[in-house]
C-alpha cells in the first residue's frame, strides 16, 4: 500500500550512497595525500550513514501514515 510512496526516497539514498562510494573508491587511485584521502573517505561515509538513517526514519512515517511533516507546523 505505501510501497509507491517509498520508492523516490529509496533511489535518491540509492544514487546517492552509490556516488559518495564511487567518490571514494575514484580518490584512492588518485595521487593525492592520505590525509586528503582519508578525510574524503570519512566525510564521504559518514555522509552515507546519516542519509541511510533520514531514508529508515521517513520508511517509519511512510508506514505509521505521516504523509507530511509540515502539516504539523
Amino acid at each position: 500500500m505505501h510501497a509507491g510512496k517509498m520508492i523516490a526516497p529509496i533511489l535518491i539514498v540509492a544514487f546517492a550512497v552509490s556516488y559518495y562510494a564511487m567518490l571514494g573508491i575514484s580518490l584512492i587511485r588518485f595521487s593525492l595525500p592520505v590525509a586528503i584521502k582519508a578525510v574524503v573517505l570519512i566525510v564521504s561515509g559518514l555522509v552515507s550513514v546519516i542519509l541511510i538513517y533520514v531514508l529508515i526514519e521517513r520508511i517509519k512515517e511512510i508506514r505509521r501514515g505521516e504523509e507530511d511533516d509540515l502539516g504539523k507546523y
